[in-house]
């Protein structure tokens, strides 16, 4: 299964319609926000997939963002999700909470880890834990967004 994963569209429409128009092209069946939403516009931009969404530090109206993941059928996990997907445990959280974000990496629990937050597109292992950060659509310098292939474990930086 192929996941896009994207974080810190901090509401900019126009900064994340190339990673909507990157995720149709590389045929993405499910996608992972990994927080600093924005809007509900964004959250709308996503309906064409099974999302799941964090808030992130800049999420601050989380009751209106809250009702628009409700409304689009998605889900919304507040601040960190456990998934499973094709098997595999991924966490997915926006690493602000630094210490959250180290003892989630770090516990051994997860196969996957993917945040967001540093607006900085980064893949590393730790163990058998596979860290992804896509980066940022809004402030990023180049924006990307990520794509990770399940059950394999494997993920790929976009740049857009």
């Amino acid at each position: 299964m192929r996941v896009g994963i994207i974080s810190d569209t901090h509401g900019h429409v126009n900064f994340a319609r190339p990673a909507v128009q990157m995720f149709e092209s590389l045929d993405v069946q499910r996608v992972l926000h990994c927080g600093d939403i924005g809007s509900a516009e964004i959250v709308e931009m996503f309906s064409p997939w099974p999302t799941d969404f964090v808030f992130g530090n800049c999420d601050t109206d989380r009751k209106v963002l809250r009702m628009a993941i409700e409304r689009a059928g998605q889900t919304c996990h507040d601040e960190f999700g456990d998934l499973e997907i094709e098997g595999v445990r991924v966490a997915l959280i926006h690493s602000h909470d630094r210490r959250r974000f180290a003892a989630t990496a770090g516990s051994g629990r997860y196969q996957v880890v993917c945040y967001g937050h540093t607006h900085s597109a980064a893949i590393e292992r730790r163990g058998d834990t596979l860290l992804v950060n896509p980066g940022a659509t809004y402030r990023g310098n180049p924006h990307s967004v990520a794509m990770l292939e399940l059950p394999e474990s494997s993920a790929t930086i976009v740049t857009l």
